[in-house]
C-alpha cells in the first residue's frame, strides 16, 4: 500500500536495508528491559498469590483440626471441674496467704499459633514471682509444657526446679496427671503451690487463673487461726492422724487441681488456634484479592503497552 502511494506521487523508492526495518520494527534495548520488568513483576505477582493460596488452605485445615479436638476435649474439662470444687468449698481458696516457701506451676501449650495463652501465663508466673519474693521468702518455677519453658528460662534459668513437656503428645486422663502430681511433690519443697493456667470460657474468651494449694501444716495453721475451713466440723473415721489426713487430702487436692488445669488449658489452647486460624483465614483472603486485583492491572498495562507499540511500529512503516 506505501509503495503503490510512493509510485503515484512520482516519487522515488529508497530500498530500505532489511537490518535497518529489523531495528524499527523491534523494541530497542531500554524497551526490552522494561518489558522484561513488566513480565517478571506479573510472574513474581502470581508466585505470591500461588502461595498466599497454599497457606490459606493450611490455615483452614488447622481450625478444623483444633475445632474437632476441642470438642473431644471440651466436655472433659467441664466433668473435672467437680473434682477440685469440693476442696474449695472445704479448705477455701485464699492466695492472700503469707507463707515463705512458693512454688508458682505455670501450665502452657507445647505447640504455638494460638493467640497469646502462653504469653498471659507466663506474664501472670512472673508477678506472683515479684509479689511473694523477699528477703525471707523463696520463690521456685515449675514449667509444664514447651513455650513457657522457653519464655522463662531467658531470665529466670536459676529459679526453676522442674520443667515438663508433651503433656498433650498423649491422650490425657487422670491417672497421667496424678503421676506427674507426684513427681512435683517428691521434687519440690513448698508451702502454697500456685497453679497457674487459662480457665476455657469459649472459643474467643479465657480467663487466666490462679489455684493456691497450701502444704498441710500451713492448712492445719491458717485452719486454727479461722482463715480456712473448720476441720473439726468433720468427723474423721479410721485410725489415721489428722496431720496424715491433711498429708493425703492436699496430695489429692493437687492431683485434681493439676487435672482441671491441663485440661482447661487444653481447651483454651485449642480455641485461641480456631480464632488465629479464623483470622489468619481471612487475612489471607483479603492479600488475595489485593494480590489479584494488582495482577490484573499489572497485566492490562502491560497488554496496552504492547498493542501501543504495535499501532506505532505499524504507523512508522505507514508513514
Amino acid at each position: 500500500m506505501a509503495m503503490a502511494a510512493l509510485r503515484r506521487e512520482g516519487r522515488r523508492f529508497v530500498v530500505v536495508s532489511p537490518n535497518l526495518l529489523r531495528s524499527s520494527l523491534l523494541p530497542s534495548e531500554q524497551e526490552q528491559v522494561s518489558l522484561g520488568v513488566r513480565s517478571i513483576s506479573t510472574q513474581i505477582v502470581r508466585n505470591r498469590m500461588k502461595s498466599v493460596k497454599n497457606i490459606q488452605k493450611i490455615t483452614k485445615a488447622m481450625k478444623m483440626v483444633a475445632a474437632s479436638k476441642l470438642r473431644a476435649i471440651q466436655v472433659r474439662a467441664e466433668n473435672s471441674r467437680g473434682l477440685w470444687q469440693p476442696f474449695t468449698a472445704l479448705l477455701g481458696d485464699t492466695p492472700s496467704v503469707d507463707v515463705k516457701k512458693n512454688v508458682i506451676v505455670t501450665v502452657s501449650a507445647d505447640k504455638g499459633l494460638c493467640g497469646g495463652i502462653n504469653s498471659t501465663s507466663v506474664k501472670i508466673s512472673r508477678a506472683l514471682f515479684k509479689l511473694n519474693s523477699g528477703a525471707e521468702k523463696e520463690s521456685k518455677y515449675v514449667v509444664l509444657g514447651e513455650k513457657a519453658k522457653a519464655q522463662l528460662i531467658r531470665d529466670s534459668k536459676q529459679h526453676i526446679d522442674l520443667t515438663m513437656t508433651e503433656l498433650q503428645k498423649n491422650f490425657l486422663n487422670y491417672t497421667q496427671v496424678s503421676a506427674l502430681a507426684d513427681e512435683i511433690l517428691k521434687n519440690v519443697e513448698y508451702d502454697a503451690l500456685r497453679i497457674v493456667f487459662n480457665k476455657f470460657q469459649s472459643v474467643v474468651s479465657f480467663l487466666p487463673t490462679t489455684a493456691t494449694i497450701f502444704s498441710p501444716e500451713i492448712v492445719e495453721r491458717e485452719s486454727e487461726a479461722g482463715k480456712l475451713g473448720d476441720l473439726d466440723l468433720y468427723e474423721v473415721e479410721g485410725g489415721e492422724t489428722k496431720s496424715e489426713i491433711l498429708q493425703n487430702l492436699t496430695e489429692f487436692q493437687f492431683s485434681c487441681v493439676m487435672f482441671n488445669a491441663v485440661l482447661e488449658n487444653a481447651c483454651s489452647e485449642q480455641g485461641a488456634r480456631m480464632s488465629a486460624m479464623d483470622s489468619s483465614s481471612r487475612n489471607a483472603g483479603e492479600m488475595l484479592d489485593r494480590l489479584t486485583l494488582t495482577y490484573n492491572r499489572t497485566r492490562q498495562a502491560s497488554i496496552t503497552t504492547e498493542l501501543t507499540e504495535i499501532i506505532s511500529g505499524a504507523s512508522a512503516l505507514e508513514g
